[in-house]
């Protein structure tokens, strides 16, 4: 008897084993689903009437065969049905893919279910409410550049009607065509820029770095519009801090959130920059005493084009792409940035590098 019980366990191991490996062939989940059912009580099975053949000697075959019959049956009827509500919510998954590659943003799947199938639907849902988020981003940005791009491009052509026309002094009327080509060339500056950002193939040489020294060059460098706006700017540090970063990168970020400060503070006010040295990170602080930011706009001033309301007037030469580069060229450092109001009036944007180890 013991032997073949060995011999019995033995070959159901070895058939079981060469059939579970057969069946990682059939094309669908529905027929391995069904496979893998109908093996799992035909197996047992035959085992045991093999096993009762030997024992009863066939006496009790039909007995046997009947209870064998039952239970393979009742085994294949609930697998089959398991079977039919799997595939069918991998079914609903599927149309909603192809929903969504047909370019229906708006596709969802089903998020019940077993617990598998529950964390794939919602891993899908939230992959699709990203594109939706991306396709609707690259909207509003195509919309903005062309709005941006087209306001310079109108002028221009208008002054050179002018002068072709000879309806205007060429020596009045060249300054402005240079503002507007500057213009001009700053937007597609940034806009390539940051291309080069989303892309990830911005190329950063991180050093270390003394803030200060950015921190000076920047304020050096807006003092004349500083003071032509009676606006005073200073700096904070209390103690030396240094950071692992591009320079050159920090230093055009300080300078898009300096001027984006000085633009929204009011004359007689004062815009400061405020280092601070922790453990771990630098955190570098622009605060202004304007007139601060909207509570439902916090979220969206690093979009690209976002501009407020007094900021989108005739004559306002800025892109809306500063502090979305800015944020792009923090975070390709390691740090991070965000934008609040202060307690006492204006706004205060900060953001943080890797403080040397």
């Amino acid at each position: 008897m013991i032997e073949l019980a060995a011999a019995v366990t033995l070959s159901t191991l070895v058939v079981g084993v060469t059939a579970v490996l057969a069946l990682h062939t059939l094309p669908t989940v529905r027929l391995q689903l069904a496979g893998l059912a109908f093996l799992a009580v035909v197996l047992p099975l035959t085992a045991v009437l093999l096993s009762g053949w030997v024992m009863f000697h066939m006496g009790a075959d039909v007995k046997i065969l009947a209870v064998a019959a039952a239970s393979a049956s009742a085994a294949i009827g609930g697998a089959l049905l398991l079977a039919r509500s799997i595939s069918g919510r991998i079914d609903a998954l599927r149309t909603a893919s192809s929903k969504l590659a047909e370019g229906d943003l708006g596709a969802r799947a089903s998020e019940v279910g077993p617990r598998e199938m529950s964390e794939l639907g919602v891993s899908f849902n939230e992959m699709a409410s990203n594109l939706e988020r991306l396709f609707d981003a690259r909207r509003q940005l195509v919309a903005w550049a062309s709005h941006d791009l087209h306001t310079p491009l109108a002028s221009m052509q208008a002054v050179v009607e002018a002068l072709e026309d000879g309806l205007v002094d060429p020596q009045t009327y060249v300054p402005v065509l240079r503002h507007q080509v500057t213009r001009l060339g700053v937007l597609v500056d940034d806009l390539f820029e940051l291309a080069r950002i989303d892309a990830g193939v911005l190329t950063l040489e991180l050093r270390e770095t003394e803030m200060k020294g950015v921190v000076d060059t920047c304020l050096r460098d807006l003092e004349p519009e500083a003071r032509a706006k009676h606006v005073r700017l200073e700096s904070r540090i209390a103690e030396p801090a240094s950071a692992v970063c591009a320079a050159d990168k920090v230093e055009r970020v300080l300078f898009n959130l300096l001027t984006n400060s000085l633009r929204h503070t009011p004359s007689d006010g004062a815009v400061a920059v405020v280092v601070e040295s922790a453990r771990e990170e630098v955190r570098v602080t622009v605060e202004d005493t304007g007139d601060g930011i909207e509570p439902e706009s916090l979220d969206s001033i690093f979009d690209p084009f976002w501009r407020s309301d007094q900021a989108r007037s005739a004559g306002d030469a800025s892109g809306g792409l500063g502090l979305a580069i800015a944020q792009g060229l923090v975070e390709a450092q390691g740090g991070r940035i965000w934008a609040e109001n202060r307690p006492g009036g204006g706004a205060r944007v900060s953001f943080t590098l890797p403080a040397v180890a």
